[in-house]
């Protein structure tokens, strides 16, 4: 044993007790070296409060007394030694003594752990020639809050299976999903916690190996292939990850040296009684190295595009899910995790610091204030938050028999006053089609036309809202019944009418989405929005404009949520000339009845909603309509422009 190749420095140990050394993974854990000497494995592992800690493995049939670490001279609390002849693929745990107590903890710091139920870390060198040169360069622009982002969030595990019900690798996968998400026109794939997870049914949001890729679909080497194939067909990654809670099984990080380590060690602040694991201690400096080094890993080693943190409302809130007496209040008596809101701020200044041109984004399930907004301004700092308020009044109203939508009118319209309070992303994810809550197309009322025609009025409204999209696979093609995380989607109803309908139509939606900018580069800005008319309830109606930077062109989103047709319907608009309809949800194409408005219509110089045009449409039943104004202004400004240049007039 020799206990001269520390990779730990100084400034390391500095960092790491101040709690903001964000590239741990690199000086702790097993990392194979090839020395002048000879090669072999440099274990560092923190355990403050062991009394002596070894390594065991298959390279020394777990013997606890042959590999011993030795404790670091200035009170880090980090075992660490190098083990010769030890190499990639060695399976190993690490036997810790404490207080008369033994323990096996796999690796908090492993790249690579076994399958599941098996328990051990694998010693790893991860090496991947990556090909997305083009897309890191440029993707700042592809993630910038004026971009169009359309997220289509993936369960590795069930999106598709082989022919027996195996799971895909990785490197089957990367093919498959790459070309199908292109060719639906998503812009990103935000994949459910890849990380190491012993519980399969937890979806990932179990997380023990804040450092290793589930081993379940292959390699660290293969994931990144998958990632890579994603950048090099123009789509972003975005990953889940979950610093909120982790699961108590007893070769993880709980009571890790024997003590609370990783965790509060009062139950009211360190067990989590929804999902029964877990909390954080984020008081705790070393903590924070740790969570801080994993989400920076997965940006730097995996090349993602963004970070998405599960139930930060979880950590923003000491009562949260707890009832009188179950939790305790802070320093000033009230009911907010000071050190989690420091934490994350921490986070997003790192991340955005070191990573520039990737985002981050909060599943945030309250109206704390500013998530969004910069650390230096007082908020937390993310560049997204998901909309679960949008998500869940859409829902409700949308599952109402249309004779009944007319008195819940105020719970469709409200989100479009706080719309710009947040950077939002309107989420129709995985959540919701899960626990008994049935798929999408399920929610929908009436006969099975009803349903699909009111789905599809769900997907183009989505689009039409300001906020950035995402929905949980299966929407798109409609799946029937509720996602099971034990099989494949029903790929076989994603060629059969009508689920191909509501295929094509989200194809389209994303197309024009990405096309059009009024639809997306002012998500984030009332300039972007203004209602013609929010109040029309007794006929279950809305109508809207979008724009972008450029408004002398508009975008008129008009909703009928009902199944009556409406002809001869005004509404005023800014611009006169043709206003050319671009989509209708009622196409036949899509399995609707064909109503529409014959390709677009002219504007009347008569003032109407306090516009000075107004235009006269046709509403499809149970659908939503897209018309474009404004397109003849930018004409006659070009025709303009090339006369002023001294071009030749075309008619002289």
């Amino acid at each position: 044993m020799r206990y001269d190749t520390s990779l730990l420095t100084e400034q390391d140990i500095y960092l790491f007790r101040e709690g903001r050394h964000c590239r741990l993974h690199e000086r702790l854990g097993a990392h194979f070296l090839d020395l002048p000497g000879g090669e072999g494995t440099q274990f560092a592992v923190w355990a403050p409060a062991a009394d002596h800690v070894s390594v065991i493995g298959d390279f020394n049939g777990w013997d606890s007394e042959s590999f011993p670490l030795k404790p670091r001279w200035d009170s880090s609390g980090i075992w660490e030694g190098f083990v010769p002849g030890v190499g990639p693929g060695a399976l190993y745990k690490y036997k810790i003594s404490s207080g008369g107590s033994v323990f096996e903890k796999g690796d908090p710091f492993a790249f690579l752990w076994e399958t599941a139920p098996k328990t051990a870390s694998v010693v790893w060198k991860t090496s991947y020639d990556w090909r997305d040169d083009g897309w890191m360069a440029g993707r700042g622009g592809k993630n910038s809050l004026e971009s169009p982002i359309s997220v289509y969030e993936v369960h590795p595990g069930s999106w598709r299976r082989g022919g027996n019900g195996d799971f895909l690798s990785w490197r089957e996968m990367a093919p498959l999903l790459a070309r199908y998400a292109r060719e639906a026109g998503f812009t990103h794939v935000e994949l459910l916690p890849v990380m190491e997870h012993p519980f399969y049914g937890s979806w990932g949001y179990q997380t023990l190996g804040y450092f290793a890729p589930t081993s379940r679909f292959g390699r660290p080497e293969d994931l990144m292939f998958m990632i890579d194939t994603l950048h090099q067909e123009g789509l972003g990654v975005i990953l889940d990850w979950v610093p909120s809670h982790f699961p108590d099984d007893p070769h993880g990080l709980a009571r890790f040296d024997g003590t609370c380590l990783f965790e509060h060690s009062d139950p009211r602040k360190g067990f989590h009684p929804d999902w029964k694991s877990c909390i954080f201690n984020y008081g705790r400096h070393e903590v924070r190295s740790f969570l801080l080094s994993s989400a920076s890993f997965w940006v730097d080693r995996f090349h993602a595009d963004g970070i998405r943190v599960d139930a930060v409302a979880s950590m923003l809130y000491l009562d949260y899910s707890r009832k009188e007496g179950e939790w305790l209040p802070n320093v000033h008596g009230g009911n907010e995790n000071l050190e989690a809101i420091q934490f994350l701020r921490d986070l997003n200044t790192a991340l955005y610091r070191d990573f520039p041109g990737i985002q981050t984004f909060a599943e945030e399930s309250t109206a704390w204030p500013m998530v969004t907004r910069p650390v230096h301004t007082g908020g937390l700092g993310f560049g997204f938050k998901w909309n679960m308020g949008w998500m869940h009044d859409s829902l409700k109203y949308m599952s109402k028999d249309p004779v009944f939508r007319k008195y819940e009118h105020d719970s469709l319209t409200f989100s479009a006053w706080y719309a710009f309070s947040e950077n939002f992303v309107l989420p129709l994810s995985h959540d919701e089609v899960v626990h008994g809550k049935g798929s999408l197309s399920g929610k929908m009322p009436g006969d099975e036309w009803q349903r699909f025609a009111n789905l599809r009025l769900l997907f183009g409204y989505m689009f039409a809202h300001p906020g950035k999209k995402l929905l949980f696979m299966g929407g798109e093609f409609a799946q029937g019944r509720e996602w099971d995380h034990d099989n494949s989607l029903d790929w076989h109803l994603a060629g059969e009418e009508p689920h191909a309908g509501v295929k094509r139509w989200v194809d389209d939606l994303n197309r024009v989405y990405v096309e059009e900018r009024a639809l997306h580069e002012l998500d984030f800005s009332r300039e972007g929005f203004r209602w013609i008319d929010a109040r029309d309830s007794d006929n279950s109606v809305i109508s809207f404009l979008r724009f972008g930077k450029d408004s002398s062109e508009a975008i008129l989103a008009v909703c009928n949520f009902t199944p009556i047709p409406r002809y001869g319907y005004v509404l005023g608009v800014p611009f006169g000339g043709r206003w050319r309809e671009i989509l209708n949800s009622d196409a036949g194409l899509y399995g609707g009845s064909g109503t529409g408005n014959l390709g677009g219509v002219e504007a009347e110089g008569e003032l109407s909603h306090g516009f000075p045009w107004r235009v006269t449409l046709t509403l499809p039943p149970l659908g939503v309509v897209l018309l474009k104004g404004g397109e003849h202004r930018r004409q006659e400004a070009g025709k303009a422009e090339t006369l002023e240049a001294g071009e030749p007039n075309s008619k002289a």
